[in-house]
């Protein structure tokens, strides 16, 4: 199986599968000198992780990562830094449960890639979905971990905006209110509603969709290309790598093609210190494939969970027809974990839109042609 690997000079290769010993990725390209250590990604590896309320799966896994290479000790600071070279992590995975799929391994489940990963390898591993399984994301997470800090000052942030057909009313937005509730979400009134809902879709055996938005600010402007690695191009591309991602929208996305173009264009002025200031970000922080320095804004559409207690029709891989429910551990809504998910992919194609940037233009700074 190839296409392991995401990215051009921050490259992460992730391996293993969900029932298997254990998950890893390797993260190369990061610079030397950077301080790190296995508390930089467990904060946000303890966000992902399965288990920690009744609206997701109980699987208990502590998701406790390993650094294996590309880490020593500075003796000038004696503090444990990156040197360069390929860095290695695993997690170990310690509460498989393969026997729960021994009743599909012959039948395909409905929504999944079960028939598609047989008809192009002629095998799968129906232990909770192999490679195909969202215990890959775990291994994004911890490398966006890293991410985080390949550029100055940038900082990241996730959250659940729509559950089902129920939005927020952004009007209520409070960023420390995500961290205040099971759902990542920034109104903490739609997250008491969320509760009751997901409660009536959980019981039921059922599941439900999501959306999903993530901001980054302090993205230096200048970052992505104009033509083939645009900024948002390359956003679309890691958001849709994520596990039943059917959708990504960059600033207004969809809503824009309801605005007149005096509507649409983000106006600007220069600032007290010589640089562009805009009166809004309908286009999400890049304009035409480059960063703007606004905050970059993206949103992503999570598919219900395929896996559900409901009889769905089906076909096993004997040509027979069948009936099939899925046994085991789900998420009722896979969109709540996939919030440090997206946070990590957006960390990701920044840091490597950094280091792309840094190595063509030598400058990390945008080269603005205003008299200061």
């Amino acid at each position: 199986m190839s296409h392991n690997t995401f990215g051009h000079l921050f490259r992460v290769t992730t391996f293993g599968e969900s029932h298997g010993p254990m998950i890893g990725c390797v993260v190369d390209g990061c610079p030397p000198l950077i301080e790190l250590t296995e508390a930089d990604m467990q904060g946000w590896l303890d966000k992902r992780r399965p288990g920690q309320s009744r609206f997701t799966t109980q699987r208990q896994e502590p998701d406790q990562v390993r650094i294996v290479s590309g880490v020593m000790v500075d003796e000038k600071t004696g503090k444990q830094v990156t040197t360069g070279a390929a860095i290695g992590l695993i997690i170990e995975n310690v509460d498989q449960r393969s026997r729960d799929y021994g009743e599909i391994r012959h039948q395909y489940r409905p929504g999944h890639a079960d028939v598609t990963y047989d008809a192009k390898y002629g095998i799968r591993d129906y232990r909770g979905g192999g490679r195909s399984s969202a215990r890959e994301t775990a291994m994004r997470v911890a490398a966006g971990g890293i991410a985080r800090k390949v550029v100055p000052g940038m900082r990241i942030r996730g959250a659940l905006v729509q559950i089902g057909p129920h939005r927020i009313d952004r009007s209520r937005w409070d960023w420390a209110e995500v961290d205040r509730n099971p759902f990542f979400c920034p109104d903490a009134r739609a997250a008491t509603e969320w509760a009751d809902y997901l409660d009536s879709v959980r019981k039921s055996g059922s599941s439900c969709g999501a959306v999903i938005e993530v901001v980054a600010e302090g993205v230096p402007p200048g970052l992505g290309a104009p033509i083939y690695a645009k900024l948002d191009s390359e956003l679309a591309s890691a958001f849709m790598s994520i596990n039943a991602v059917k959708g990504v929208e960059i600033g207004h996305g969809m809503a824009a093609a309801e605005l007149t173009g005096e509507e649409n264009a983000d106006e600007m002025r220069i600032s007290n210190e010589g640089f562009p200031t805009y009166t809004s970000n309908h286009a999400g922080g890049i304009l035409g494939g480059i960063s703007t320095g606004q905050p970059v804004v993206a949103r992503f559409a999570v598919k219900p969970t395929s896996s559900i207690l409901t009889d769905r029709k089906s076909v096993d891989r004997f040509g027979q027809e069948v009936d099939i429910r899925t046994k085991g551990r789900h998420d009722p809504c896979v969109g709540i974990r996939a919030v440090p998910v997206g946070e990590a992919m957006m960390a990701i194609v920044l840091a490597d839109a950094f280091l792309r940037h840094r190595g063509q233009t030598g400058a990390p700074e945008a080269r603005w042609p205003f008299p200061r």
